[in-house]
């Protein structure tokens, strides 16, 4: 990493997906000694806690198309101010999801942070999931299906313009890794905005090292670096049981941590999250221990 501070955010927003449990993420990661490992790499960790999130419990759905949608606003806006004083202050943030509702906050945050600066920032999105619904095309209505497009510029307006412009992050530098389950009316949105999407047959035919270059390159090609947006279901669930949607036929274990190998040797990271880790349905926390080492590897550890 550019920089020897990292600060810890945790965003425990469950509102944006049907299946409860991913509030309890951050806290399944830090339990797995997330603070005391990323220091034993040499940087000095910064635990600044969570973000303010609703709960579910004492809020009516909303709207059947984007459920919780007020509410993911105001947790995502409040997760934008931390992410950006952070980078202000010279620290390089990690948050801790959540679902990945929270990707608009964070990206919003880092988005907004760098182009004062005046530079745009690029975008990698590894994830079983494209991500890219919006209100028309999700047969669901849960905000976690469409961050990704939410970042680019297509979505709801309080979502899109979170930081007070779009698109957040320029569509051409942005990669998507790891797709396997991309819904039908979502495809066009994939298909037609000027992301590069890399789903699991490339990875299969081309091996992960030669995608994670194509990705890093689309990313960090004329922006001041990239956002890692990392949903745990990008590993199968063989090595990653504890996740809001599982999808058979992920990233195996090596493959993982070589992606995140990878995206450190590269340099271009600016900040990080970890998203949709679910202790409820979880092995004795093993998911978030994976997450742990994930990040580590994307901080600089290496096996020699």
């Amino acid at each position: 990493m550019r920089q020897s501070h990292i600060a810890v955010i945790g965003a425990p927003l469950d509102l944006g997906q049907d299946r409860r449990g991913v509030d309890m993420g951050p806290s399944a990661l830090r339990v797995a000694n997330l603070n005391r490992r990323i220091a034993s790499l040499g940087y000095e960790v910064e635990d600044l806690g969570n973000a303010p999130v609703e709960q579910a419990e004492s809020l009516p759905a909303g709207p059947e198309r984007a459920k919780y949608l007020p509410q993911i606003a105001a947790t995502c806006r409040r997760l934008a101010r931390m992410v950006e004083l952070a980078l202000a202050t010279g620290r390089v943030p990690l948050v801790l999801g959540g679902d990945h509702s929270v990707a608009i906050g964070t990206v919003a945050g880092v988005s907004r942070a760098w182009r004062r600066k005046k530079q745009a920032i690029g975008l990698l999105w590894v994830d079983a999931h494209a991500d890219m619904n919006t209100p028309e095309t999700s047969p669901s209505g849960n905000v976690h299906g469409m961050p990704a497009a939410c970042c680019v510029g297509l979505g709801p307006r309080e979502l899109t313009h979170l930081a007070g412009y779009a698109p957040m992050v320029n569509p051409r530098k942005t990669a998507l890794v790891g797709l396997r389950d991309v819904d039908a009316l979502e495809k066009p949105h994939v298909r037609d905005s000027g992301v590069k999407a890399f789903t699991m047959r490339d990875i299969d035919e081309r091996g992960m090292r030669a995608v994670m270059l194509d990705a890093i390159r689309i990313a960090s090609d004329g922006t001041a670096g990239f956002h890692l947006s990392l949903d745990m279901d990008f590993v199968d669930p063989q090595h990653a049981p504890g996740v809001g949607t599982p999808v058979r036929g992920g990233a195996t274990y090596r493959e993982a941590h070589l992606a995140m190998e990878m995206i450190c040797d590269s340099g271009a990271m600016l900040s990080m999250e970890v998203v949709e880790v679910n202790p409820v349905i979880d092995e004795v926390n093993r998911t978030a221990d994976l997450g742990v080492e994930l990040i580590m590897s994307a901080l600089g550890k290496r096996i020699l």
